[in-house]
């Protein structure tokens, strides 16, 4: 049966008995399986389809025109904020659920700004995620009540909460290298992963810099790092 509240999505209408279609893109198998039985248990949504990286995930997503499409933020070769950033543009009908390891202090906001619908980090039960999944196929978006607070502390003006996190002052981009850089990646590495050049990474660090007033690439990589630790926690 149809959950109630879910819309009718372009040429993906849903008829009565017919299954509510979710798409998978996420780097992890094992993940993706417990993921795949949790939401194949529920009797009325099914997962027609699972990818690892972003071209798979686009193409699929774009093959399968699913009602929603679950996304992580970190994928094996790219990044899951431009796959998002991309399934809005050609795949607007398709609802979107950022589900990510990542703090969602840092990530939560970003990913909502870019078109998903929801952010869940992956530690969360799963009756959570099933909530979450219904809540966006009603039609509603969803994060947790922390961020929930916090969102709208920062709409009123010096209430608690409204500052951010220093990285807040980053790009989507500068954010992602950053982390990386965190974690030990060279610059060559970063601009492999990122398929951009050399320069490219080098122009990202200097921002970096530039906008969190760090000297050099000492107290970058320093920052980085005991930034990726607190995330880890």
């Amino acid at each position: 049966m149809q959950v109630d509240g879910v819309k009718n999505m372009g040429d993906n209408k849903k008829s009565l008995g017919k299954k509510i279609r979710i798409y998978l893109v996420d780097d992890h198998p094992i993940f993706r399986r417990g993921l795949a039985y949790l939401i194949n248990s529920e009797a009325d949504l099914e997962v027609c389809g699972e990818a690892e990286d972003y071209l798979e995930g686009l193409n699929g997503i774009k093959k399968e025109n699913p009602d929603l499409a679950i996304i992580d933020i970190s994928l094996k070769s790219s990044s899951g904020m431009e796959l998002i950033r991309d399934v809005r543009i050609y795949c607007p009908g398709v609802h979107i659920l950022a589900l990510s390891m990542h703090d969602e202090n840092i990530y939560a906001e970003r990913v909502l700004r870019t078109g998903a619908m929801g952010y869940l980090m992956k530690q969360e039960a799963p009756e959570t995620i099933i909530s979450a999944l219904r809540r966006i196929l009603g039609g509603r978006a969803y994060v947790s009540e922390n961020i929930s607070s916090k969102m709208i502390n920062r709409m009123v003006d010096g209430g608690p909460g409204s500052k951010g996190s220093p990285v807040d002052v980053l790009s989507d981009r500068e954010l992602e290298v950053f982390r990386m850089v965190g974690s030990g990646m060279s610059t060559k590495a970063i601009s492999e992963k990122l398929n951009v050049s050399i320069k490219t990474v080098e122009n990202h660090r200097a921002h970096i810099k530039e906008k969190l007033d760090l000297k050099n690439s000492i107290e970058l990589i320093q920052q980085a790092t005991l930034w990726v630790q607190g995330e880890n926690k």
